[in-house]
């Protein structure tokens, strides 16, 4: 499902002569098609689910992230610019992302399930909201909110 809506989002893009666009699905494309083959000796052989796409979208935005830091201390605003641009557009294929209420709620949730009592059951918690938000949630910020809840 995810594979057919980056393949009409390109067609889109290109009717529309959106360049931003165009570009960057076709870089998700790229991806997308490296870690297909990459999972052929696996025994995937009619690609990869939608879950690990959503997980490389997700790495894909983290290395935008990390760009942009890099590109304002360099003074590159206009590449910095074209990160955030490329963001947007992939932010687009993932489902909405749990704001910080949300994350909250989730790890109080998680900590309660698994009977967390310190910070040495952050990995616990930590499994437990990926097995039940992968896709949703930023685990960056759930991390800082679990040392928080367990007092780390």
């Amino acid at each position: 499902m995810l594979r057919q809506q980056l393949n009409d989002a390109l067609k889109a893009a290109m009717l529309g002569k959106d360049a931003r666009t165009v570009s960057t699905v076709r870089l998700i494309l790229a991806a997308l098609k490296d870690r297909d083959i990459a999972a052929r000796p696996k025994g995937v052989t009619d690609g990869i689910p939608d879950g690990e796409i959503q997980q490389m979208l997700q790495s894909m935005i983290k290395q935008r992230r990390e760009s942009i830091s890099m590109y304002e201390q360099g003074g590159r605003p206009e590449l910095a610019k074209q990160e955030a641009e490329e963001i947007t557009i992939i932010e687009k294929f993932l489902p909405r992302q749990m704001d910080e209420a949300a994350i909250t709620e989730a790890v109080k949730a998680a900590i309660a399930a698994c009977g967390a009592g310190g910070i040495k059951d952050m990995g616990k918690v930590m499994a437990e909201l990926k097995a039940k938000h992968s896709g949703t949630m930023d685990f960056a910020k759930a991390g800082a909110v679990v040392k928080k809840e367990l007092g780390g």
